[in-house]
């Protein structure tokens, strides 16, 4: 088997589809997170603290000389993307959690028999008819 057949047969497995979807909506998911966070919950709990801007929070180590830019730990950037991270995590949890409660109730549901195959039938009416003839 070529590279290029193993390659297509790999490529075209339900699951490899399935997580290329899951990426693609995922990074779309995180997109719209960040700007929850960073446009409307940060601001707020902002001006709760006294009008603080997250993002210009940082411990400066050393001061800028020249044309060269100051050295900064930016925990302010750190704590929002702490916020970006726990709505994440908390929304992929709800979102497990009703995907396994539906699990779970297609399990309980019972299976109807599956039916006869029609060579079955046929044999069990010719058992039936040769019962009779005797």
């Amino acid at each position: 088997m070529s590279v290029v057949s193993e390659f297509k047969e790999f490529i075209s497995r339900g699951n490899v589809v399935d997580l290329a979807v899951g990426v693609i909506i995922g990074g779309a998911f995180g997109k719209i997170i960040s700007s929850l966070v960073g446009d409307i919950i940060m601001p707020p709990i902002g001006v709760l603290l006294g009008g603080v801007n997250f993002t210009s929070l940082v411990i400066v180590l050393k001061d800028a000389v020249g044309e060269l830019p100051a050295v900064t730990i930016n925990y302010g950037t750190f704590v929002k993307n702490v916020v970006d991270f726990l709505i994440v995590a908390a929304s992929i949890f709800m979102l497990i959690k009703v995907i396994n409660k539906f699990r779970k109730k297609e399990e309980a549901a019972p299976e109807a028999p599956a039916p006869q195959p029609r060579e079955e039938i046929l044999l069990e009416e010719i058992r039936d008819l040769l019962k009779e003839r005797r």
